[in-house]
């Protein structure tokens, strides 16, 4: 139902019919056409009197058009009926005085997670303040960003080494470099509904930028850009993820509970699972200005909570250690139980005789756990021990051979079960000769998580891959993984790790799974346009290496068909005054986001020069369906 004011916006829209299409209005005309101010359009709103006293402001020498509130009207119509409505019905996030759940803003990263770096660099250094570039864009300014992107610079290892190759098999793993919110689009063709099992360690937020962080890279997000930053990878998870499958977020205090609010919006708070608390350090902080951090969080959502359940957790030898067979029972190894239990009831209230004669009752305000009869048919079957003398208080035998094969998990995992951060940076420093990772989580620590929510042969997906801990332990527990990472390490820490996994290398848990090698993975890059020029960009050091950017944006990259690369950044007094970094930020924001990486439906452009072997390799990957249905 409209209210009067949208009816008579409706009416006065009605005079453009470009605006309209089968009776639907086309938002993303009415707003790129007030961004651009056309004058035939603002003169027929302001001319009827109420739109003119909904959204204008009067000065002294006629009136401002309020054009950010009425396209922010024109988005989500649908979802409230007037201002005095929007928060009537529910509770939750907001951005700019909207639920930040019906946003469709889209936040594109370069890069992120484990490091964001400045001018060139490839590994993390913890000591540094670090750049984060990222863009914002509004829904109507994206066009073919999200579609099928082509794979390219594609190859297979396995234990005979690296090999070319121009298709992929369905249980393939999978690597993929690249932006992880362009690479899960494209993902979505061939996977949908697929991966059983999702992890991902995201970049934290932080309230503050505190100076005893564990994570190094720059986390001073504001609010509102981190949690549209993992909305929309968070939205496009979903779709990927089996009915029955489960997604599983490390995350910190400052950020874990607005995640928890922002998932319940994305999966629904009826999927959410349980949030276990990890003890990711072995000693406090003594210099701590308030208490000590010793744990983080894992956020675990199912897709369809009805029916997903975890593993039992595998029971240990100390657990097995407690049954025995004093009486030799054909049966096995047992241990006994109470019989006895709180919650009253007068009908299993009685005196129990034992072997020896004597008389025993339950304690005060307690009773028996069986009744009567059958308490006698379970003394009939040798289920009852009264003790070697046959006089001790009845206690119920258990068989070791009759308990369930493992043990529910808790949701408090010691580091003493799972390890802890410094295991972690040993395992990555065991194999790799580069500096610490400051945020690698312990092999040990995926094992449980991936034992618990997976099983061999399914699919497991971690988007923000990192040092390559994930895969490492999923190539080990034979799941088959795909990994998505945007950092040039991928190819100095990340691939390498995987391929010693291959060569049988033992650190982790690779002899608590007996792992003695094997296996095999397929790499692909998305093939880059914009994203090229966006490295470029970053890693200039100086003035000279920004000026021979500036001359190859303006040879060959895809600009924002808004900017005029002279005018920004050549013939303007303005730009050459800025710092070197507010330089490359305003260049990163004049690229065509749409262009970051060449399409699968442009791949046949011969503009592209796209190999016939690459060509081969996507039709094979994205099925001959890769095109998205938006284009």
């Amino acid at each position: 139902m409209e209210t009067k004011l949208i009816s008579e916006i409706n009416a006065t829209l009605l005079a453009f019919p470009e605006y309209w299409e089968n009776n639907t209005l086309i938002k993303s005309k009415v707003i790129e056409d007030l961004r651009s101010y056309r004058v035939e359009l603002l003169e027929a709103l302001l001319s009827n009197e109420n739109v003119k006293a909904a959204y204008s402001l009067k000065v002294e020498n006629g009136f401002i058009f309020k054009s950010d509130e009425f396209i922010s009207m024109l988005r989500f119509k649908n979802y409230w009926d007037n201002s005095y409505t929007k928060f009537s019905n529910e509770i939750g996030l907001t951005s700019d005085g909207r639920y930040l759940k019906y946003n469709t803003d889209v936040v594109v990263d370069f890069p992120h997670k484990d490091c964001v770096l400045e001018g060139g660099m490839s590994t993390e250094d913890v000591d540094r303040n670090e750049i984060y570039y990222h863009n914002v864009l509004a829904k109507e300014e994206i066009d073919i960003m999200l579609t099928p992107k082509v794979l390219s610079n594609v190859k297979k290892y396995s234990e005979h080494g690296e090999q070319e190759i121009n298709e992929v098999n369905d249980n393939d793993n999978l690597i993929i470099k690249g932006n992880n919110l362009i690479a899960l689009h494209s993902l979505k063709s061939r996977y949908a509904g697929e991966i059983k099992q999702i992890f991902i360690d995201p970049p934290y937020y932080f309230i503050d930028k505190k100076n005893d962080d564990t994570f190094g890279y720059n986390s001073n997000f504001k609010l509102s850009t981190w949690l549209t930053f993992m909305k929309t990878r968070l939205e496009i998870a979903r779709e990927l993820l089996a009915e029955d499958g489960s997604l599983w977020i490390s995350i910190d205090d400052d950020g874990a509970h607005y995640l928890k609010v922002l998932c319940d919006g994305v999966f629904g708070s009826n999927n959410f699972i349980n949030n276990v608390i990890w003890e990711k350090k072995f000693s406090p902080q003594n210099d701590a200005t308030w208490l000590s951090d010793s744990h983080d969080h894992i956020l675990v959502f199912a897709k369809n909570k009805k029916i997903w359940r975890p593993n039992l957790l595998p029971r240990s030898e100390e657990m097995d250690s407690r049954y025995s067979n004093p009486d030799n029972d054909l049966r096995g190894v047992w241990t006994s139980g109470d019989l006895s239990v709180k919650s009253y009831n007068a009908n299993t209230d009685y005196t129990i005789t034992t072997p020896s004669g004597r008389k025993v009752n339950p304690p005060n305000t307690y009773c028996w756990r069986v009744t009567k009869d059958k308490l006698n048919e379970m003394i009939k079957d040798n289920r009852i021990w009264f003790g070697v003398e046959g006089n001790n208080v009845p206690r119920i035998k258990r068989f070791l051979s009759e308990v369930k094969n493992g043990v529910t998990a808790t949701t408090v995992w010691k580091h003493t079960e799972v390890g802890h951060n410094q295991d972690a940076k040993k395992e990555v420093n065991t194999l790799e000769d580069v500096d610490s990772f400051a945020t690698p989580k312990p092999e040990h620590l995926l094992h449980r998580i991936l034992h618990l929510g997976s099983n061999e042969s399914d699919i497991v997906l971690d988007f923000f891959m990192g040092s390559g801990t994930t895969q490492a332990v999923a190539m080990k527990m034979n799941r088959q993984f795909i990994g998505i990472e945007q950092m040039d390490y991928i190819n100095t820490v990340s691939v390498p790790r995987l391929q010693k996994v291959i060569e049988g290398e033992q650190g982790g848990i690779s002899k608590d799974v007996e792992w003695q090698g094997g296996g095999s993975f397929v790499y692909a890059e998305l093939h880059e346009l914009n994203m090229h020029f966006v490295t470029m960009i970053q890693q200039a050091k100086n003035e000279g290496d920004l000026g021979e950017a500036i001359d190859e944006l303006n040879k060959s990259a895809f600009l924002n068909f808004k900017v005029d690369i002279e005018k920004v950044a050549i013939d303007n007094s303005d730009f050459s005054g800025l710092s070197l970094e507010e330089k490359k930020q305003i260049l990163i924001e004049t690229l065509d986001m749409n262009q970051l990486y060449l399409s699968y439906s442009e791949m046949d452009d011969s503009q592209f020069g796209v190999p016939e072997s690459v060509k081969k390799f996507n039709h094979s990957f994205y099925k001959n369906e890769g095109v998205s249905d938006n284009e």
